[in-house]
């Protein structure tokens, strides 16, 4: 019954350091990510590492999602459907 907001306050006063946020309504969809979601995620908790999932369909995605320093993507469909190649990932491998 936490809010988003409420879920991370609570975690992250004990330590927490990423969080996994799967936008659910796109999870499988591949229509976008949520971007608006975890930019404000990343700007209300900037020292906690934000992984984005659900909706992501396309490099561009990932791409929009690192130019906002989103720390991670979960790429699960559109690396199944072909849309996305690991060997186009190479330059985000740290």
């Amino acid at each position: 019954d936490l809010l988003l907001d409420d879920f991370i306050h609570r975690f992250s006063t004990r330590g927490i350091s990423s969080v996994i946020c799967t936008d659910v309504s796109r999870d499988g969809k591949m229509i976008g990510p949520a971007f608006d979601l975890y930019e404000s995620i990343k700007n209300k908790w900037p020292v906690i590492n934000v992984i984005a999932s659900g909706g992501v369909a396309s490099l561009a995605d990932i791409y929009a999602l690192n130019e906002m320093n989103i720390d991670g993507v979960i790429i699960g469909k559109a690396l199944y459907e072909g849309n996305i190649h690991l060997n186009h990932l190479k330059e985000f491998l740290c």
